[in-house]
């Protein structure tokens, strides 16, 4: 087995995540997938890893770490590689306080109240909660909102250049558009939220974890065709870089 191992299912925002931030550092490791979901819980030997059985877990020369965030901060400062949390203690206090808004505010309204309920549900043969579903978008659109504020301008959230908040909203902001169906007819649509790239195409990243040249002009809760192509873009990018 690897030096560097990841331990979680592909598919979950949170491993998702911690898979940005090591490709983001160029850091070669194993995924070894591990089904939360499975009849009787996680099993036994990730419980020894994990002991709440959540995913991701990571293990670097026999030291081993869980939790996201603890990983992803890790992983930034043990590996060589472009650093992603800024040094200045400002804007290090707007990435740590965005991570905190993914983390409480966002993932369940948008995964879990949202794309869950919109495009799982019916998937799985049963009917959407329209009530849930109504009740998260507002909250959405909050959160939406707050990192825009916190981006002020800037191409990613805490800065000019990717970073661990930008390895953190990636996965979770990309449920979005499969939603077709995420905003009412007379709702104002969120504001502009630019988390990849730049409207013309231009590439103002650094890494190799993020889609080059695909911005989001607009939030693809407002519907606009556009902005939903180049977000799905950079979806598919991101999958083709962490994908085994």
């Amino acid at each position: 087995m690897a030096a560097r191992v990841l331990w979680g299912a592909a598919y979950s925002v949170y491993v998702r995540s911690a898979r940005l931030a090591l490709a983001e550092k160029g850091v070669a490791y194993d995924l070894v997938e591990v089904d939360v979901f499975a009849a009787g819980g996680p099993p036994a030997e990730h419980r020894a890893r994990h002991p709440f059985g959540r995913i991701p877990a990571f293990e670097h020369d026999g030291f081993r770490l869980y939790e996201t965030g603890a990983i992803a901060r890790y992983v930034d400062e043990a590996f060589d590689g472009p650093p992603l949390q800024p040094t200045e203690p400002r804007p290090r206090a707007r990435m740590n306080q965005a991570i905190s808004i993914l983390d409480n505010y966002a993932y369940r309204t948008l995964v879990w109240d949202i794309f869950v309920e919109r495009v799982r549900a019916p998937a799985q043969g049963r009917a959407p909660d329209e009530a849930r579903i109504a009740a998260a978008l507002p909250k959405a659109a909050t959160c939406l909102r707050a990192l825009e504020d916190l981006m002020d301008g800037n191409p990613f959230i805490a800065g000019p250049t990717p970073g661990l908040a930008d390895c953190h909203a990636l996965p979770m902001l990309t449920y979005i558009p499969h939603d077709d169906r995420g905003r009412g007819a007379d709702d104002p649509p969120p504001p502009p939220l630019r988390m990849v790239g730049s409207d013309d195409g231009a590439s103002v990243r650094r890494g190799d974890a993020f889609a080059a040249g695909v911005g989001l002009a607009a939030s693809p809760m407002a519907g606009a065709d556009a902005p939903r192509k180049r977000w799905t873009g950079c979806y598919n990018n991101c999958n083709n870089k962490i994908s085994e």
